[in-house]
């Protein structure tokens, strides 16, 4: 069973981690666009933000079974804890970037560059606790 959870675990990482690469490669794409074209391209990119949802939803429910063995040395395990203190935050940033977008598509364009800045922040997060997963775990 512990071979499933991290099978989709794993899963869950390629799409959260996966949605943060892909709107860092469009923003890019999106600040070579004339500014008429740049709000309804992100627009319409922001469907991608569905598979980051199911990412952290896949790491989230397959974390807390793989995380169950640990629950009696956790406090002792500094690394993990701060791995999971800032899976936390990325949940908080994850929900503040969907508020975000939303505001953006009902009409409010100067929502992206606040979306950009918030991305930037989550994805260096999110890559702080895969490194310190394979410190923990290796």
């Amino acid at each position: 069973m512990r071979d499933i959870a991290l099978i989709i675990h794993f899963i869950g990482l390629a799409m959260g981690l996966g949605t943060s690469f892909a709107f860092m490669f469009l923003g890019k794409a999106a600040q070579k666009m004339e500014p008429t074209e740049r709000a309804p391209f992100m627009g319409k990119v922001l469907v991608l933000s569905r598979m980051g949802h199911i990412g952290i939803t896949l790491l989230f429910l397959s974390g807390i079974y793989l995380i169950v063995p640990y629950a009696d040395v956790l406090l002792e395990m500094p690394l993990l804890l701060t791995k999971l203190i800032l899976f936390v935050i990325l949940g908080a940033l994850v929900g503040i970037l969907s508020k975000t977008g939303k505001r953006a598509l009902a009409g409010d364009p100067s929502q992206f560059l606040k979306m950009a800045k918030i991305g930037r922040f989550s994805m260096l997060t999110s890559l702080i606790i895969v490194v310190l997963a394979v410190l923990v775990f290796h």
